[in-house]
């Protein structure tokens, strides 16, 4: 049967093509109608009119981008700049009495159809900002977040009406079975009363109808309890959390609560929330696949100031002007077309509606050979009694039992609710994840996390708490330990105030975060955990953000991303004095950049080889105390023409920062459940490969049989030496796998799926800092 069922019904488990489900529900839907088969899955027909429409659309917004690309450029930027002709339209009273001076499907236009002219006509950036009255600085008053919501609209889409319970008791009236007892019901019912009179006649057919009634109740009542649990898990998946700045403070919202007028704050990986403007930011870019189709990221600064909803930033961070939300926006346009598409069958759904439907063949064949032989007994019984001509009521009424019966034998054969358990057991394990804080976005990753034999887990936010501190620094070749008070004031007596204040410098310029009150008056950091630990450690030594970000202009910026691994940003020093360039990352690229180190009074002198190895050797003492390493460097560059770019080397090395992330508590009991129930845990990691052996081993993940190995290492080996240390394999350092090409990424695949063997592998992905919810994929 096994060789069978994988020969007739070969699905794959993920994402499988809209043919392979065809001519697998096909094979599976013989017995059964298929449309009660299938009621708890993807409708294929939908599914495919919907992206039809989503084809169409976005090959309408494609083309209106370009047509207006090249009439702009057609045109050589000839308009009409007669003062105030922008102004012609009338403002409703509504939006005159609200303050505003813009009616909200202008405002829309002026992004949906790509105007950047029309954006000029109103003052740019600052003349939407007085028109919407918000300023950019502060951002919207929260006071006003009902007005804008009843002039502007809510950032909600038009979705699908959910569908109510009787619905679903039609539905399930809909089964061809049902349908063929409800007629035999009938036929019963009058034939029995025919015959035998009132009430006894009866009892056949009615024992029939609640027979029915039993199984059609219990059907839709499952069926509608598992819509509503979906619904609410899709409520949950697409409630993303934005940064905004309010009130004059940086904090978070609901996308839902977004209104027109709010400053966002975008970063790398964030989806934009709502169409806008552009107001600041650096090396911005917009990943438009999703809406456009086309594969090329679109660079965002003020001459291409336009964002539009659901799109993706890939690189950079910016600030937005949100000028549109919900259905106003290109993509809420896009999703009105678009029906719900329902989930895939997972695997385990595949393999019980392939033995539903081999049992179902045999039960029809029996429920086919009974009904003959019942009928043919009854023929030679009647033809031995040469009552082969003569008929009557009770025996039209045998011969219907007969049909009953052999209905009956179908119905049961039939293991019909089986896969309608399999789905409602997963859907509750969908709920009691989610209440633990973990999202599954698909059923089979439930299924999967129920039989895995190996978890691949990151370390920082999944293993440790993510919330990160400044434990040691080393620098003017001493290593201090930062664990109190007096520790912070050793530092500072032990390096000369120039070094100091280039410490400082490199701290405060270098970031993406930001300090901001809170509703509490309390100064709060907005960014990423590890940046923020250097934030407050710069706090700590009496550090004033505001200070340097005064005296000393930024002039480039180039954010950290997952494949240069180090973030730099070019300054301008006061008085003309020429540019300094900072860097900062993970500890050995920064190092490579260094030909030099800053001495305690402020000089610079060579770095020699031994040096290097020396700083190596602390670099690699602090990873195998736990620490994550980050190292600190600056370039002087004077009389700079070019400033377009940062430099990669030549720099002057300052520090190196040791920072602590604790371990999640219940980490280490959790690994030691894991393996005593026969799954083997492995740490997946960016970071430096000490470090992630010592917190392997606070974890309990790293035995003294286990191996460790970097991924370049891993890559090197031939796939036998890879298959021989994979079963010992433990931790593992691995690039992004966007760094890598199609041979390396086919490697990382071959390490997943030997690491599973024959059964399953679950992933837990780190938490995204503004979203508590992790996601299992």
């Amino acid at each position: 049967m096994e060789k069978y069922l994988r020969q007739n019904f070969v699905l794959e488990s993920k994402r499988p093509s809209s043919e392979a489900l065809r001519r697998w529900r096909s094979a599976v839907s013989m017995v059964k109608n298929p449309r009660r088969r299938f009621r708890l899955v993807a409708d294929l027909a939908k599914r495919d009119e919907a992206e039809r429409k989503r084809r169409k659309l976005q090959e309408k917004v494609r083309i209106a981008i370009y047509v207006n690309k090249a009439a702009l450029q057609f045109f050589g930027g000839i308009v009409d700049d007669t003062p105030g002709k922008e102004s012609h339209y009338k403002l409703s009273k509504e939006v005159r009495d609200a303050g505003f001076g813009i009616e909200p499907d202008k405002l829309a236009s002026i992004v949906g159809s790509h105007d950047t002219k029309d954006l000029e006509h109103h003052g740019g950036v600052q003349g939407l900002a007085r028109e919407l009255s918000v300023s950019l600085d502060h951002g919207v008053v929260s006071s006003d977040v009902s007005v804008r919501q009843n002039i502007y609209g809510l950032n909600r889409y038009v979705e699908k009406p959910s569908r109510s319970f009787w619905m679903f008791v039609w539905e399930a009236l809909q089964d061809f079975t049902l349908v063929i007892l409800i007629i035999c019901a009938a036929i019963s019912i009058g034939v029995g009363t025919a015959t035998e009179g009132w009430p006894k006649g009866m009892y056949d057919g009615l024992g029939i109808i609640l027979c029915i009634f039993l199984v059609v109740i219990v059907t839709a009542v499952s069926d509608y309890n598992q819509s509503l649990q979906f619904k609410d898990l899709d409520k949950e998946k697409k409630n993303i959390i934005v940064q905004v700045t309010r009130d004059g403070c940086r904090q978070k919202v609901s996308i839902y609560d977004l209104v027109v007028g709010d400053v966002v704050h975008l970063s790398i990986g964030d989806q934009v929330p709502a169409d806008g403007v552009f107001i600041s930011g650096y090396s911005l870019s917009i990943d438009e696949s999703s809406l456009t189709g086309e594969s090329e990221p679109v660079n965002v600064h003020q001459e291409r100031p336009l964002l539009l909803s659901g799109t993706k930033v890939q690189d950079g961070s910016g600030k937005m002007l949100v000028t549109s939300v919900g259905m106003r926006t290109e993509w809420g346009r896009l999703m009105v077309t678009l029906s719900e598409g329902g989930e895939d069958e997972t695997p385990l759904q595949v393999k019980l509606n392939g033995v539903a439907t081999i049992i179902g063949k045999i039960g029809l064949a029996v429920a086919v050979l009974t009904f003959l032989v019942l009928t043919s007994r009854f023929l030679v019984e009647k033809s031995l009694h040469n009552k082969i001509t003569d008929w009557s009521a009770s025996d039209a009424l045998k011969l219907l039992n007969y049909f009953a019966i052999s209905v009956t034998i179908l119905v049961v054969a039939v293991p019909e609710g089986l896969p309608l358990a399999v789905t409602l057991s997963l859907a509750f394990a969908m709920k009691k994840l989610m209440s633990d804080k973990a999202l599954v976005r698909h059923l089979s990753a439930c299924e999967t996390m129920g039989s895995a034999s190996c978890i691949c887990t990151d370390k920082t936010g999944t293993l440790t708490t993510n919330h990160m501190v400044v434990n040691k620094i080393w620098i003017c070749e001493k290593s201090v330990e930062i664990n109190s008070r007096d520790n912070e004031d050793a530092l500072k007596t032990s390096i000369s105030e120039r070094v100091f204040n280039l410490l400082l410098q490199s701290i405060f310029q270098n970031t993406s975060s930001e300090i901001v009150k809170g509703k509490d008056s309390k100064k709060n950091i907005i960014g990423s955990p590890t940046e923020t630990a250097l934030i407050e450690f710069g706090l700590l030594l009496g550090g004033d953000i505001n200070t340097f970000r005064e005296d000393y202009k930024i002039v480039r910026v180039e954010p950290f991303n997952s494949v240069k691994k180090k973030m730099s940003v070019l300054v301008a020093l006061p008085d003309g004095g020429g540019f300094r360039a900072f860097c900062k990352g993970a500890s050995e690229i920064i190092l490579e950049t260094c030909d030099k180190i800053v001495k305690a009074d402020g000089e610079t002198t060579q770095l020699s080889k031994e040096q290097k190895k020396g700083i190596t050797d602390v670099i690699n003492g602090f990873a195998c105390e736990a620490l994550r390493t980050l190292c600190l460097a600056f370039k002087d560059i004077e009389g700079a023409s070019n400033v377009d770019s940062i430099p990669d080397n030549g720099y002057t090395l300052i520090a190196v920062v040791g920072i602590k992330d604790p371990v999640r508590p219940g980490v280490k009991e959790a690994v030691e459940t894991c393996l005593a129930a026969g799954i083997t845990v492995r740490m997946v990691t960016g970071d430096n490969i000490n470090t992630a052996k010592a917190i392997a081993k606070e974890c309990g993940i790293l035995t003294e049989d286990g191996l460790a190995i970097e991924g370049s290492d891993f890559r090197n080996k031939s796939p036998q030496e890879m298959k021989e240390l994979i079963p010992k394999l433990q931790v593992s350092r691995l690039l992004s796998v966007i760094s890598l090409n199609a041979k390396l990424q086919k490697l990382i695949k071959l390490l997943i799926f030997i690491c599973v063997g024959n059964g399953s592998i679950t992933a837990f992905g780190q938490a995204h800092p503004s979203n508590p919810v992790k996601e299992c994929i």
